[in-house]
């Protein structure tokens, strides 16, 4: 479905576009109106469709949880109990992929915690960003000068909600567009937790090399390996690594040229 469809229908949530194929997804069951759709643009097919809850969609309850010094809670509960301690970041995930609980969100803020103790961190650029949790993450500890990027426009609209939902529209800006067009941007910080196609044109780019640390996840074992390669042939210190579920692999690392 082409960028910018006009699709006003009661009930539509939203659009996720990816590898050619559109997800239409609505808050009620919607059979004529997608019928209605499908007449207006005789390009599309429907391929599939299905009614399952929004716990289903997610994958489990959408509910508070901490990781590392954060507590994380989506805008429906924020009732938790807290400690003076707690950094807080509102997150309504929508229907992004992207609820914080994956094993490699977490070592990503645990990782961004670790930079900020270390170092003055004044820009970050979050590549991949999906509902914004690392982007508000980085805000929340004090950057001043975040960027968010996601190349699907219904991650940047609801990254947009949730910095909204933080009160960080003076720090925090999401945009849309390719990871490996942006990352020219300058910035102190880069995070990409982030598909290992993408991750390869990024860590090969010399723009890589003009950020002062990095955080790169999303890797398996073997896709792991291969990145810390490329990077031994870069002037680079890995300062700690990640390794969940015998998985999942997380890097932060620092670059001096």
């Amino acid at each position: 479905m082409e960028h910018g469809t006009d699709i006003s229908f009661s009930g539509f949530i939203g659009n996720w576009e990816e590898d050619g194929f559109s997800f239409l997804f609505f808050s009620r069951p919607s059979h004529a109106e997608v019928e209605e759709l499908l007449k207006k643009h005789p390009s599309l097919t429907l391929i599939d469709k299905y009614n399952m809850t929004y716990d289903e969609w997610q994958g489990g309850a959408v509910a508070p949880f901490r990781a590392g010094g954060f507590l994380i809670e989506p805008p429906w509960h924020t009732e938790s109990e807290r400690s003076l301690k707690d950094k807080k970041i509102i997150l309504d995930p929508g229907i992004v992929f992207g609820t914080g609980t994956h094993p490699t969100t977490n070592d990503c803020l645990e990782a961004l915690e670790i930079v900020f103790y270390r170092k003055d961190v004044k820009s970050v650029i979050d590549l991949g960003t999906g509902t914004g949790l690392l982007a508000l993450a980085a805000a929340g500890l004090g950057c001043s000068k975040v960027l968010a990027v996601d190349f699907n426009l219904l991650a940047v609209k609801t990254a947009r909600k949730n910095i909204e939902l933080n009160g960080f529209e003076d720090r925090l800006l999401a945009v849309h567009g390719r990871a490996e067009d942006l990352i020219f941007c300058p910035a102190d910080l880069v995070i990409a937790n982030i598909h290992y196609d993408v991750m390869k044109r990024l860590i090969y780019s010399e723009e890589f090399l003009n950020k002062k640390m990095f955080i790169i996840s999303g890797l398996l074992r073997s896709q792991a390996l291969n990145v810390l390669s490329i990077l031994s042939q870069y002037p680079v210190k890995i300062i700690k690594k990640w390794e969940r579920e015998g998985v999942w692999h997380t890097y932060l690392g620092e670059i001096s040229v």
